[in-house]
């Protein structure tokens, strides 16, 4: 079968199609006929030798890329009694983070970092390790949601998100997107920021209450303060990392959160002051994707608020090099995908 391996420390040369073997299926296990995947800003770093968060789970090349991934099951083990041939999947991110708190454990079990992911024509996953997609998505919308989607969704959720609070998204990436989409469902005041006015006012159709152009606008907080009568929001969704963290902590009303995400701008040892955090008594809590509780939670939610993911642009799996690029170049709204 044809697959992805990441061969090495060296960038996108090291993202080579290969052939493999069929996978071997287990008694607690399913095979699933991969129908569509999609990239999320961690997959980028993979090929330039990982991810900072995962350096305590140590992955040596070749290593199958990606974490997000749909298909159909075409076989199950003897013991399996969560699925049948036929059925629809998409595997969880942390295949052995099932409810409760993440763990070390856990961490070793992500999809596509410490394991091999799903970019493969077939891929073998415990039957723990899946969940049914939404009965009214296609392969592709499905695809998108293991990382970014589950991400956004424990981001809003863990906080205890309320009608009429008001939520900061930053940027138009899939977690912003989708965090935009679900604070919307639950009834969110929404603010977000971009350096493009296009994407901009393609976030005001989907329902977002206040843009901000940060490149217009360097000092954006200000703009957010200003935008909730000085006060501040609820929950930042903070996915620029250490390079905005210091004015996400501003624009935070006093009591309020921070849900530290991403790490697109800056590096990690670059924190601000905390004592910001402390003057305002913030919650700054980090969001490591979630839990497979969490995204058949999720799934509900999408379904009685007929929500429909935001993709951007579709590749064909041997474009998948294309789309790496595209990807990075940054010029995306929402997802983007490869298909079969």
């Amino acid at each position: 079968m044809k697959a992805f391996h990441i061969t090495g420390p060296t960038g996108l040369d090291a993202l080579q199609q290969v052939d493999l073997p069929e996978p071997i299926v287990g008694p607690r296990d399913v095979l699933i006929d991969m129908k569509a995947w999609s990239l999320n800003y961690r997959d980028l770093g993979m090929p330039h030798g990982g991810y900072y968060r995962n350096d305590k789970v140590k992955r040596d090349p070749p290593m199958i890329p990606l974490s997000d991934g749909a298909g159909e099951v075409v076989a199950v083990g003897d013991e399996v009694t969560r699925f049948q041939v036929g059925d629809r999947v998409a595997g969880i991110f942390f295949q052995d983070w099932i409810g409760g708190e993440l763990t070390d454990q856990q961490i070793g079990s992500a999809l596509g970092g410490a394991i091999d992911g799903v970019l493969a024509e077939r891929v073998v996953l415990p039957e723990s390790g899946c969940v049914s997609i939404p009965e009214s998505y296609s392969f592709q919308q499905a695809a998108t949601l293991p990382c970014a989607a589950v991400t956004a969704w424990q981001s809003l959720t863990l906080g205890g998100l309320q009608a009429g609070q008001c939520v900061l998204m930053l940027g138009t990436g899939g977690v912003s997107i989708f965090a935009l989409q679900f604070a919307k469902a639950f009834g969110a005041r929404t603010i977000i920021t971009s350096s493009s006015d296009e994407k901009l006012e393609h976030a005001r159709r989907l329902g977002a209450d206040v843009t901000i152009n940060y490149r217009e606008h360097p000092d954006w907080q200000e703009k957010v303060l200003a935008a909730t009568d000085g006060v501040g929001v609820d929950n930042v969704i903070e996915v620029g990392g250490a390079g905005t963290l210091e004015k996400s902590i501003a624009s935070a009303k006093t009591s309020g959160r921070v849900s530290l995400i991403g790490v697109l701008t800056g590096q990690p040892d670059q924190n601000p002051s905390p004592m910001m955090v402390l003057f305002k008594r913030l919650t700054v809590q980090g969001i490591y994707v979630g839990s497979r509780d969490m995204f058949e939670a999720m799934n509900r939610a999408i379904t009685v608020n007929q929500i429909v993911p935001i993709i951007d642009r579709s590749f064909g799996f041997d474009e998948t090099r294309a789309a790496y690029e595209y990807m990075r170049s940054g010029a995306h709204f929402g997802k983007v995908v490869i298909t079969r």
